[in-house]
């Protein structure tokens, strides 16, 4: 299995010396911006490489600021408006040829009056409207509130050196867990956020799902109504992102349906064409206890999902994805938005439950009324340490919910692999770092 995933590898290797070659190639003639803007050759013709630091396109003219990090100095680009490609924008990285010529600005002596403008790298902060955000990876915060934290503590050498101090930040700091609490601070200004980085659980398990170290991509939406929202990103996220994967990468795809999973083709055809199927907690646990299985864990309501009663409900209901929605109250974190009924507690969450894996994506309307969260951070003795968490919901807080989904079991999902080790270069789990 490692051995597909190193030809996976190398491929991607090979693409990106190609590109590598291909800015080599950029780079040997062209002209480094210090030196455009302190050049007095006006009238001659030269290229430059950097990165767009503003762009205003008018009627007849359009104007970028460019800069390559050789000068604190931005140069003015000014160029045809047809020269305009859509996905040029703030932050793209570009080579633009034409001829220097006198400013009649003040604030900069020449300009650059652009024949060619062409995009190297492009980037779009926003997908399907949604703004990238870079979460830390050291928090002070347990997201998920199962104590499976890694601390972060000075090395033996540097205690005894800062002995003074009993930690750097002040307080015990840990691995993130999870960015959600960071991505609900900033929907509140940017109403859709996700973000995309390594998480960490110091989980104790040898499974064929877990890993200490892993990927995952979350997203936080405001002004959400109700579950239904959550769950329509993410199975627009999951179809749009194997659409892609499979008209990008069609080889490395059917190299491991033929060789390591035969017949999977098959299965993620059912998966990308059909809608997924939505039952309650409840009604999970009823299917359960109704049916002849023999399981290792015995389901009751209240009791959380295992594994072979996550992968059951998956088979029985078609084994196509699943939503199993409105958990116990005490089996979610203190964040799940209350549901408020009786006689069974619940809370409106929902997990997403897919073929041979069991849960791939786990998300919660938050809890958005003060009162109700303040109660439950107080019954949990963790209203001080969330004290900045709730002062998010006194100042124009409004409805809203996320999800996250573990990048390494979605690889499993869509290519079959049955250990999760085997869909990260460098596995990380208990009693195992090796380089």
């Amino acid at each position: 299995m490692f051995t597909q995933w190193r030809f996976v590898i190398s491929r991607c290797h090979a693409v990106a010396s190609v590109t590598a070659c291909k800015n080599r190639f950029y780079s040997a003639n062209a002209i480094r911006i210090r030196d455009a803007i302190n050049s007095q050759k006006v009238g001659d013709q030269l290229k430059i490489q950097g990165w767009v630091r503003s762009i205003r396109s008018q009627k007849e003219v359009l104007f970028l600021h460019v800069n390559d990090g050789s000068c604190l100095q931005n140069l003015q680009v000014v160029a045809d408006p047809s020269l305009h490609d859509r996905k040029l924008t703030f932050g793209s990285a570009v080579q633009i040829s034409g001829a220097l010529v006198k400013s009649l600005h003040k604030g900069q002596d020449v300009e650059l009056h652009a024949s060619d403008i062409r995009i190297i790298g492009s980037c779009d902060p926003l997908d399907n409207g949604f703004l990238q955000i870079h979460t830390p990876i050291i928090t002070s915060n347990d997201c998920e509130g199962a104590g499976e934290l890694f601390q972060v503590e000075l090395a033996q050498k540097d205690k005894k050196q800062n002995d003074e101090r009993s930690h750097f930040f002040s307080i015990p700091v840990f691995l993130t867990v999870s960015g959600q609490l960071h991505l609900e601070a900033i929907a509140g200004a940017f109403s859709q956020v996700y973000t995309f980085g390594p998480t960490f659980r110091a989980e104790n398990s040898q499974s064929r799902r877990h890993l200490a170290e892993f990927y995952m991509v979350e997203a936080e939406m405001s002004f959400t109504e109700g579950l239904e929202d959550v769950m329509k990103v993410m199975q627009s996220l999951f179809k749009t992102v194997t659409d892609n994967v499979l008209s990008q990468c069609p080889e490395d795809v059917a190299l491991f349906h033929k060789h390591v999973s035969p017949g999977h083709k098959e299965k993620l055809d059912r998966m990308l064409h059909n809608d997924f199927k939505v039952i309650t907690y409840t009604e999970a646990v009823h299917i359960l206890k109704s049916c002849s299985h023999s399981f290792a864990f015995k389901p009751e309501w209240g009791s959380d999902l295992q594994s072979e009663h996550e992968k059951y409900l998956v088979q029985h209901c078609g084994n196509v994805p699943l939503f199993v929605t409105n958990y116990p109250y005490n089996l979610k974190p203190f964040y799940a938005r209350d549901n408020e009924d009786h006689p069974n507690h619940t809370v409106a969450a929902v997990d997403l439950l897919v073929p041979g894996i069991g849960e791939l994506c786990g998300g919660s309307l938050r809890e958005d009324r003060l009162s109700l969260l303040q109660s439950r951070l107080e019954m949990a003795g963790l209203s001080d340490v969330y004290h900045w968490y709730l002062e998010l919901r006194q100042f124009g807080s409004v409805p809203h919910g996320g999800f996250g989904m573990g990048f390494e079991r979605y690889l499993q999902c869509i290519l079959g692999v049955d250990n999760i080790k085997d869909t990260i270069p460098f596995p990380r789990f208990s009693y195992s770092c090796l380089l």
